[in-house]
């Protein structure tokens, strides 16, 4: 018997490809995963072991390199290992069969995740995580987070971002890389700033662990007009005393690109009551804010706060005229 090729490593391996070979071929010929052909996975399964036996002990090792398997049964029989023998080397690096992890009926998404993981043949998980003779618990690591900047413009009407990820991964050889990917997140409008996306195992992956969740908070650019209160857009507008008096109409670009008027007091019907504008004064026009992504088709208000430019000087005859018009409004 050919031990190397058995594990598919060269001659000049480490003790750590020899147990990593060891971890993803047991996994993938263990009896209890092969119920179609068991007995050819048993075999298959006695032999992975034995390799694994003589390979990681660096007597028979040497006794096998320089005389064969011939010579190591001369220098003593290598160890049994069919049946229980087997089963107990595995044990040594998994704690228990671990296939027993999986209940997808019961909707353990985690669970489900972990057999998936222990499938790929790469990774595993080591026996010091395990508590209590239960056999290994695997560790899941905590997710990783990244900002995704947003405008308020793509807040407003939704986009679809691409972002290119590079992450840490160990592969079916049981050594780690780096792959590249790019992911498409769909920004619904109204999303508010601290939103979270979830990609389930789209993080780095660490030796003995299962990849990491990679998560995108939704971060909010400032905007030069507008500020987001809630559902709410506040937009700052300054006029002039004669229009805050007099009333006036101002344009503000919207987020979608319209023309939307808002009118301090013209036009309303009743100009002869018609409000003044003063510093802080503000006018609500409802449905013009952000949309409430929960309530489709439903959105906030749009709350126009005014400032009044005062005019730094007067002369004497503008005064009179002013004074008189204030006096007659007694």
């Amino acid at each position: 018997m050919d031990y190397y090729e058995i594990l598919n490593v060269d001659r000049s391996a480490t003790d750590d490809d020899i147990r990593r070979a060891y971890r993803r071929l047991a996994m993938r010929w263990h009896p209890d995963k092969n119920h179609t052909g068991k007995k050819d996975a048993e075999a298959k399964f006695k032999d992975i072991t034995e390799a694994y036996n003589v390979l990681s002990d660096g007597g028979k090792r040497a006794l096998y390199d320089q005389y064969g398997e011939e010579g190591l049964k001369a220098g003593g029989a290598p160890p049994q290992t069919g049946g229980g023998g087997a089963d107990d080397i595995f044990a040594e690096f998994f704690g228990s069969t671990p296939f027993t992890y999986c209940n997808t009926g019961s909707g353990n998404t985690a669970r489900a995740k972990q057999q998936a993981a222990w499938d790929a043949g790469g990774g595993g998980f080591s026996r010091d995580q395990g508590g209590g003779g239960g056999g290994p618990v695997p560790t899941v690591p905590p997710p990783v987070e990244s900002k995704l900047p947003c405008t308020l413009e793509e807040l407003y009407v939704g986009v679809t971002k691409k972002m290119k990820i590079s992450r840490n991964v160990v592969d079916a050889t049981g050594r780690m890389k780096t792959e590249s990917e790019i992911l498409s997140i769909e920004v619904k409008p109204g999303w508010k700033k601290g939103t979270k996306i979830t990609f389930p195992g789209k993080g780095n992956q660490q030796w003995s662990q299962l990849p990491a969740d990679l998560v995108f908070v939704v971060d909010e650019k400032p905007h030069d007009m507008y500020r987001r209160d809630g559902n709410d857009l506040v937009a700052e507008a300054r006029v002039t005393l004669a229009d805050a008096l007099a009333g006036t109409v101002v344009v503000l670009a919207t987020l979608d690109g319209r023309e939307l008027a808002v009118n301090t007091g013209l036009g309303d019907g009743d100009e002869d009551n018609a409000p003044v504008v003063c510093p802080g004064y503000e006018v609500v026009v409802p449905m013009e804010g952000m949309p409430i992504a929960r309530e489709p088709g439903r959105r906030g208000s749009l709350r126009v706060r005014f400032d009044v430019a005062f005019p730094e000087r007067l002369t004497r005859r503008q005064r009179q005229k002013i004074k008189r018009i204030l006096d007659s409004t007694r």
